[in-house]
């Protein structure tokens, strides 16, 4: 069964399934975000312990917590969040990313609920989640408002969403298509499309359009130096990231 297309962009999938046998490779195009993980973890875990009362120190400290991971790719996200013990539906508009997310969780011996399927086609079954991380997918989408619609709908109420994005201007310009792309070689040339970045007052504003409660903003940096990402208060100037509730 094909996914219910919604406001998933053909040409942005089609860019992302031409990488998918990549996802895993460390040195591959999907290097960025192998370097990010760290940070992006230590960040959506916290946020997650906060919001639900939970110890991170326990084995399973998200055990009964169902989480979507939508834009699963590879399953870089899906994966961690299993290990801590949550229920994990990883969904991605790209069929050709799921066989791989499916193989390398198979092979971690983690159960994941990989399907090739959409936010809307998951709110129209009347999915329901304790959790939504929506990383890196915003910016990539034909209706930003109605994709964040869909996922507030597939929050419970006082459910948490997380959603992370690049910021609009000259320097994430400079950073995320003329470094990543053409310096670094990271990512294929037309990976990202500058006019679809989105500033952060403009997510907090499509977030409480979209019907949700946004209650944080952090940014990802990353030092060229130590080649290392770290979470900064105040320069959300190129990647970011927000944490928002669905009222109870």
């Amino acid at each position: 069964m094909q996914p219910s297309q919604g406001t998933v962009d053909p040409s942005e999938v089609a860019k992302f399934e031409a990488m998918a046998a990549e996802w895993w490779d460390p040195k591959g195009k999907f290097k960025p975000l192998h370097l990010m993980n760290p940070c992006r973890l230590d960040y959506l875990t916290s946020q997650i312990a906060a919001e639900f009362g939970r110890d991170l120190g326990a084995a399973k400290p998200f055990d009964g917590l169902r989480l979507l991971d939508i834009g699963c790719g590879g399953g870089l996200l899906s994966e961690p969040m299993a290990r801590l013990g949550a229920t994990v539906i990883g969904a991605d508009a790209a069929a050709g990313n799921i066989p791989v997310a499916r193989v390398h969780a198979e092979q971690s011996g983690l159960k994941i609920d990989y399907r090739n399927t959409t936010a809307e086609a998951l709110a129209e079954a009347d999915e329901q989640f304790d959790v939504v991380l929506n990383m890196e997918v915003v910016e990539h989408v034909a209706d930003p408002l109605a994709y964040l619609t869909a996922c507030r709908q597939l929050l419970k109420p006082g459910g948490l969403h997380l959603c992370s994005t690049i910021n609009r201007n000259p320097k994430s310009f400079a950073a995320a298509i003329i470094g990543a792309e053409y310096i670094m070689r990271w990512l294929p040339k037309g990976t990202h499309e500058w006019h679809k970045f989105i500033t952060p007052d403009e997510l907090f504003a499509l977030l409480e359009q979209a019907g949700l409660t946004p209650v944080d903003r952090k940014g990802f940096v990353f030092n060229p130096i130590s080649w290392q990402w770290s979470i900064s208060d105040r320069d959300l100037s190129v990647n970011y990231v927000t944490a928002s509730t669905k009222p109870a």
